[in-house]
């Protein structure tokens, strides 16, 4: 028993991943599932999707691997943070789970900082902000909303962790997730029970939290036999997906920043003490690294914004009413590349789903301004490109405000995979931009966490050190670098010109 999985429940599909304890990646598979939005700015799936893509993705990569089901020791979890999964008493999912990117709650934000007694009393125990993404606020429009569901109500999970009860029978979670709900008191690393008391929330609702190497539990014989492995194999606490990507990268020390270009974008920063934006602009979570914290910044649309376009425009309808792609996401970006830097005037604002990091703006929508009729489609696609690297730079400005090192960027997710793009990140943020040797995302970094629950490693810090290379880095190009230092405070100046006309 000596070979680790990875399961990451991301947003658009499951992802399992087999290593061995040097970090060696043996296989990985995945499987998609939808994603609803019964009205604007809603965002729900099914976990019973989520369980049957666990299923299928865990099931084809050991196979891939050429295990055998005693092989595997132990399982790290990570997933797509703050949604929200409504158990009854008997188990049984009450409705659909509301995602990360779902906007409904504006309302409930209102009513959050109310009873603690604003914002700043609210950073003070829990050092966030109330944002429309986090858990909490869905839990109160539960209650607001649909009060037969809530009366119904036993025990809330984030979707890594519905996953965890289906694998161990177990309620729990781990402190880099829950720091994610808005009921964590994040310096204490514990529950808050006074933020629950004045929310009127029993403690009751949430589940059992742990260090995110500890092990929660092992498989039970039915989770055993459908993922094809035994009950001796444990499940460790694991991590949301934005600290698992940070271990996956081994940003566990000071100086080291990741970038992440996924559905979503994030900038991460690892932290040795609790640090806070006083405008909760940043995110303040406990790290996945037992007594370490992290700051980051999110915006909600970074390759979701190409991802919009590439599907909504450059595709066509058939006659039998499918979909036919006329552009492939290599051609876009090729096409990009082929623009002046600048993209000759056009800007990009990439708030389609509403923007955390830095606006806490739900009403933020996203725009492409100084269209000219010179200007052709590897003009948008660089526009667009710019532009969510732009959002990524505001929370960059902010990180560097609080005085907090940053040495080197560790691009990471779709869209570092891409030259053009790191080349450009490492452009529009003046910084070294490195890729790395194995950059599988969060069920990587989950995958080491089970390392040192089971044993091979004895903290968080000596198996990144074990098992993360680097490979290629860029430097910023003077001329680029210059053009984007121009073009930046622009960017800015268009959210700041049209906030007050998002609303309407």
């Amino acid at each position: 028993m000596s070979h680790l999985l990875g399961i990451d429940i991301g947003t658009s599909g499951a992802k399992a991943l087999v290593i061995n304890p040097e970090g060696e990646v043996l296989a990985s598979a995945g499987a998609g599932y939808p994603c609803q939005h019964p009205q604007p700015l809603w965002s729900e799936q099914d976990p019973e999707d989520w369980w049957r893509g666990t299923v299928k993705a865990v099931r084809k990569a050991v196979k891939d691997a050429g295990l055998k089901p005693a092989d595997v020791a132990a399982i790290g979890l990570s997933g797509q943070m703050h949604g929200s999964v409504f158990l009854d008493k008997r188990g049984k999912v009450i409705r659909p789970a509301l995602l990360w990117n779902d906007q409904r709650t504006a309302a409930e934000c209102e009513e959050i900082e109310a009873r603690a007694g604003g914002r700043r009393a609210l950073i003070r125990m829990v050092a966030n902000p109330a944002l429309t993404g986090f858990q909490a606020p869905k839990i109160l429009w539960l209650r607001n909303n649909e009060p037969k569901n809530y009366d119904r109500l036993a025990k809330v999970l984030l979707p890594k962790d519905e996953i965890r009860r289906r694998l161990t029978g177990e309620f729990a979670t781990e402190v880099s997730d829950a720091s994610g709900t808005l009921l964590l008191d994040v310096v204490k690393r514990k529950w808050s029970t006074r933020l629950l008391g004045k929310l009127e929330l029993d403690p009751d609702l949430l589940p059992q939290c742990y260090e995110s190497e500890e092990v929660t539990g092992t498989l039970t014989a039915d989770a055993a036999q459908e993922l094809g492995l035994t009950t001796d194999c444990k499940v460790v606490g694991g991590a949301g997906d934005c600290a698992a990507g940070a271990v996956g990268t081994g940003i566990v020390k000071k100086g080291l920043l990741s970038s992440s270009l996924g559905t979503s974008g994030v900038m991460f920063v690892h932290s040795d003490e609790p640090q806070f934006d006083p405008k909760g602009r940043l995110h303040t979570f406990c790290h996945a690294v037992r007594g370490k914290w992290h700051m980051m910044g999110v915006i909600l649309s970074a390759g979701g914004s190409l991802g919009w376009f590439h599907h909504t425009l450059c595709t066509m309808i058939t006659s039998s009413g499918k979909r036919k792609q006329i552009a492939s996401f290599n051609q876009l970006v090729k096409e990009a590349a082929a623009t002046p830097t600048g993209a000759e005037g056009l800007q990009f604002l990439p708030y389609l789903a509403g923007e955390r990091t830095p606006h806490l703006d739900p009403h933020a929508r996203g725009a492409l301004v100084g269209l000219t009729l010179a200007h052709e489609r590897g003009h948008i696609v660089r526009a667009i490109l710019e532009g969510v690297t732009f959002a990524l730079r505001d929370s960059l400005e902010l990180i560097k405000e609080l005085d907090v090192p940053v040495r080197t960027v560790r691009a990471t997710g779709g869209g570092a995979k891409n030259a053009f793009w790191r080349q450009m990140q490492a452009d529009v943020f003046g910084k070294k931009v490195v890729a790395m040797a194995a950059d599988e995302g969060p069920a990587y970094g989950v995958a080491l966490l089970a390392a040192v629950g089971a044993g091979h490693y004895n903290s968080v810090e000596q198996a990144c050190k074990a098992a993360i290379k680097t490979t290629e880095e860029v430097k910023p190009n003077a001329a680029d670098r210059k053009a984007y230092d121009q073009a930046f405070p622009r960017y800015q100046r268009l959210y700041e010109a049209l906030k007050n006309e998002f609303p309407q």
